[in-house]
């Protein structure tokens, strides 16, 4: 381990415990990226190869609103770069929301609205893996230096590190200890798609997209909208495809 990612490790280590005593390791991810890459938040969302995929943590809820709105829309930053397994920069997002044919028509105008003017998404991944991303947020614009570049990586790279290894490390203490829930999200996440797929006899792409476009039109977390699902308060009729 080099100095600088056990610097960055002891600083997600020492993040306080956000509302509620949530001492999960994706908050403190999320807490220790804004403070350390002079960001006014960061966010971080799951995904998988089949489809599922949501916002996970935040540092706030500013960032967390900021993070779904990707899922409720369809487009934007951590899903370009989960698709690319690229780092996705965007010093100015205004660029995108100025230009008639830009990039992310409807996230881009929807994140400026909220504060944001530059984005930059890290993929959580090694090898053939892929967690998901680290979307780090300000509220100006410009680049990261490479200083803060190289920082973001080692944040991502300490972040998938540390979920891989949780089952094996969990009893050893140290930072798998702090895992949050971000597998019982994914988990709940397959499980309110599997019932939207049956309950309107569709897809399982089709019923995230179903899921997504309820939580956008009624102003809900996504996350919120998924737990209704799976505790049966709500449910999806066939008769309003």
């Amino acid at each position: 381990m080099d100095d600088r990612t056990a610097v960055i490790r002891d600083l997600i280590l020492r993040q306080p415990d956000g509302p509620g005593g949530d001492d999960g390791l994706l908050r403190r991810v999320c807490g220790a990226a804004a403070q350390e890459l002079a960001a006014f938040g960061a966010g971080i969302s799951v995904m998988t190869e089949g489809g599922v995929r949501g916002a996970a943590a935040a540092s706030d809820s500013v960032s967390e609103r900021i993070e779904e709105l990707q899922f409720m829309i369809g487009e934007g930053p951590c899903i370009d770069a989960f698709a690319s397994r690229r780092p996705v920069l965007i010093p100015d997002l205004g660029n995108l929301v100025d230009s008639a044919d830009g990039r992310w028509p409807f996230y881009a105008p929807a994140a400026h609205a909220n504060g944001l003017r530059a984005v930059f998404a890290f993929p959580l991944q090694i090898g053939a893996a892929r967690l998901g991303v680290l979307d780090v947020f300000r509220d100006r614009v410009g680049p990261l230096t490479g200083a803060e570049l190289a920082d973001a990586l080692t944040f991502a790279d300490v972040t998938v590190t540390a979920l891989l290894d949780q089952q094996a490390q969990r009893t050893n203490g140290g930072i798998a200890e702090l895992v949050d829930d971000g597998a019982d999200y994914r988990a709940e996440l397959f499980q309110a798609q599997g019932m939207v797929m049956v309950q309107l006899g569709i897809t399982l792409g089709e019923a995230m997209a179903r899921i997504r476009a309820y939580a956008y039109a009624e102003d809900r977390r996504l996350c919120d909208v998924t737990r209704d699902v799976v505790a049966r308060r709500l449910r999806f009729d066939r008769d309003e495809r």
